[in-house]
Formats: structure tokens, sequence, C-alpha cells
């Protein structure tokens, strides 16, 4: 797949406006309902909801019912609704997630909207790309993102650190919490960095780094030996007392409300980089932006540029072509684009994110200057995850390494035991 670089991604093609067929006579429209389904933060529930009261105003005879689920709860009710054969029309996923859902039937073939209803003549063909599956699109990307550190600067000056420019090494990032621990603020339960072997997406950055992939092929990437790595790494600040317990840690369930930074037990959190104004939002002090650790210059850094969140139609809709349309009114509207900004990532319309930029507030101008600064430093988009993906993130890496945290298995029993449950929860798509 062609990777996007900085020129593909600040220039794409102009955007085309919504259009309104006019029948040869006039008739009274029936009334459309359409039901839309996101997770996130209460600013990303806001901002989602001000789109569709826009939206209503642009098409009266369309009634569109948001619904924001908690990230916890999520996927439980997606995959009950999936199993009832009542999915929401428009309905959340990500790029973990896409090839899964849309393998298990879930999402339907957008193809047939595209340059109709659905207008993506703005997007960069490497953009839509990132949404297709076997040569299929099955959804549209919002924005786009990478992984990053979110930081205090702040406290890290209090104990006489900075993070460095460009990209800080996993041992200084140990030395660093080492150093925060002796130095940091005299605050109970506060540490440099969170227990970060329970999240999948620091691994696969930490993985890429290595010449290896989380997922490959339809099963996992890696081997027992670069599990056993990454959390002897871990395991040796938890078990001098350098990151966040376990008991503390295990409250995060992937959402920016339960992450450490936020509850004030870390400096530094692990994160996505749209996320960046959920989290300010929350946090008194002001946050700065980094990539995650990496093995030190002319190394590869692991990240890579993706959709930040994806919007898909159910194949059970009843009324896919006006999804498409409100699809098409979220990435193309101007209005709309103002009320959404960065939240979701970077605008991949060109007309939206020319519209967008120059009302941007310093948070949100700081996710695309770090979008920006990847250039030339990604690595090529992934493949598609294998169907059992997201089952890997919650039901398989924070589980396992949640209980190496607790003292209840070895380094080695845990690496084995993610390598024979990974591969038993992933399988091919097709």
């Amino acid at each position: 797949m062609q990777t996007i670089d900085r020129r593909g991604f600040l220039v794409t093609a102009a955007l085309a406006g919504l259009g309104a067929a006019a029948g040869g006579f006039r008739a009274v429209a029936a009334e459309t309902r359409l039901r839309c389904v996101w997770w996130g933060s209460a600013d990303r529930n806001r901002r989602t909801n001000e789109v569709i009261a826009l939206y209503q105003k642009a098409d009266p005879q369309t009634v569109v019912s948001g619904e924001m689920i908690a990230g916890s709860d999520y996927w439980t009710k997606l995959a009950t609704s999936m199993a009832g054969r009542n999915v929401a029309d428009i309905f959340q996923l990500e790029p973990s997630t896409i090839a899964d859902y849309s393998g298990r039937g879930a999402c339907m073939e957008l193809d047939q909207f595209v340059g109709k209803s659905l207008d993506l003549s703005s997007f960069g063909k490497s953009e839509i790309d990132l949404c297709r599956i076997d040569g299929k699109l099955y959804g549209v990307g919002l924005g786009l993102n990478s992984f990053c550190m979110m930081y205090d600067a702040e406290a890290l000056k209090e104990a006489g650190l900075s993070m460095p420019e460009g990209q800080i090494t996993w041992k200084a990032l140990a030395e660093l919490a080492r150093d925060f621990k002796k130095n940091g603020p005299a605050k109970r339960n506060y540490w440099a960095v969170p227990y970060g072997a329970r999240y999948h997406y620091v691994f696969d950055v930490w993985l890429r780094q290595r010449g290896k992939l989380l997922f490959q092929d339809g099963t996992i990437g890696f081997n027992k030996e670069d599990a056993k790595e990454w959390f002897a790494y871990w395991e040796d600040l938890r078990e001098n007392k350098l990151c966040v317990s376990a008991d503390i840690q295990t409250r995060d369930d992937n959402t920016i409300e339960s992450n450490a930074l936020t509850l004030g037990n870390s400096a530094i959190g692990f994160a996505y980089s749209n996320q960046l104004v959920g989290y300010q939002a929350l946090n008194k002090k002001t946050l700065s932006i980094g990539m995650l650790p990496g093995e030190g210059a002319g190394k590869p850094t692991g990240h890579y540029y993706r959709p930040g969140l994806i919007w898909c139609i159910s194949s059970t809709s009843t009324n896919p072509e006006a999804a498409a349309k409100f699809i098409n009114f979220f990435v193309n509207d101007l209005e709309a684009g103002k009320v959404l900004g960065v939240e979701r990532g970077v605008p991949p319309a060109k007309k939206v994110r020319e519209a967008v930029l120059p009302s941007l507030n310093e948070t949100e101008r700081k996710t695309v200057d770090y979008i920006e600064s990847l250039s030339g430093k990604l690595d090529p988009y992934p493949e598609p995850a294998p169907i059992g993906a997201n089952e890997f993130d919650r039901g398989v890496m924070r589980p396992i390494a949640d209980s190496l945290a607790f003292g209840r298995a070895s380094i080695d029993e845990t690496a084995q035991n993610l390598v024979d449950t990974g591969t038993r929860t992933l399988r091919k798509r097709g």
C-alpha cells in the first residue's frame, strides 16, 4: 500500500458539495430515520451531537438518533446488536477493528456510494485505502492520527528533567522514571510512567522497531522471546516502583477518563495523537505531545499514519443511502469540520482542513504540528488486522499483562500465555 508522505497528506483534491436531487413533481417525502453510535469523551459527544444538529437543518427529512456508549461497554453492545441483527445504521470503528468486523459481516461495502452520495474526491488515494480491506471499502476515515506520548512537562521540570527533541529511547525512558522517583513532586501514588505492558498498540510500535509485527498473515507476528523481552522491561520498572502500580493501572479501560495521566497518577501517558484534545480538557496542567520511545537515531520509529476513527454503515441498515449522505456531510461540510476540529484526528478532506486550521486553539494545533512532524519518519501502514484483533486487545493482552503485574505469573509463563492465547484468538479473514 502507498504510504502517506507529507505531500500526500497535505495536498489532496478539492471538495464537491452535497447535492440534492430535484424531482419532476412535488411529493411529500417520507421521514427517514438513522441511528448512529460511537464511543469517546464528553467532548467528542458534544461535538458529534452538534454536527448531527447541523445535519438535521440541512436535511430535515432525515432524523438522526445519536448515542455515545462508554468505551468499556461499546464492544459488548456492538456484539449483542450484531447477534440480533440490529446494529446501528452508522457505527464507529478504529483501524484495529475494521478488518475484524467487516470480516464478521457487520460492515456494508461502500464503493457503491462513492462518487454519488459519498464524495471522497477531496481525500488522497492513500487515505481512502486505509479503510479498504481485501480491496473493498468498508469505512470512511474521520481524521489521521498516530501513536504518541502525552506528558506534563512542568512535572518533569520540577524533577530537573525534560523530554529530548525527537524520540526518547526506551533506555532513557527507564532512566527518566528512576530520576523522577528520586527528584519528582512529593505526591503519593505518582510516577513518571504507566505500566505499559498491557497496551497492545505500544507493543505494536515496540515490535516494529525490531523488525517484527503484532499481527501477520492472520495470526500473531511475534514469538515468545519477543514477548519475554517486552514484559521484562516493564516488570523491571514495576518491581523497582518506577511505574504506576498494578492496582491503579488496571483501572484503565482504554478511555481518557481512566488513564493514569488523567487520574493524576503519572506524568506521562500513552495514547493516540487526536486524543490530546480530550486529555487536555480533563487535565489542569498543560500537556505536551511527542513520539513513543524508540531505539535511537537511524532506527525505525515504529510509527505510522492511521485513520484515527472510522464511520461504517451496518450491513443490515435499511437506509444505507441516507447513512452515506450523513457520513458525506460529516467529512465534507465546512461548518461540521469547524465543530469537529481535530478531536477525531486531522481532517482528511483538504478543503475542510484548510477551513479548520486557522480556527484551532493551541491544543488542537499541537496535534496537527505533531502529525506533520512525523513526515519522513514513518513505517508503512500494516496489513489489515485478523479477525479477533479486538478481542486480542481486550480479552488477551490486557488481562494477561495485569496478571503479571499482580505477581500471579512469571515473565516466562506470561510470554507463553500471550503467544498461545493470542494464536487461538486470531484467525485469517475469508
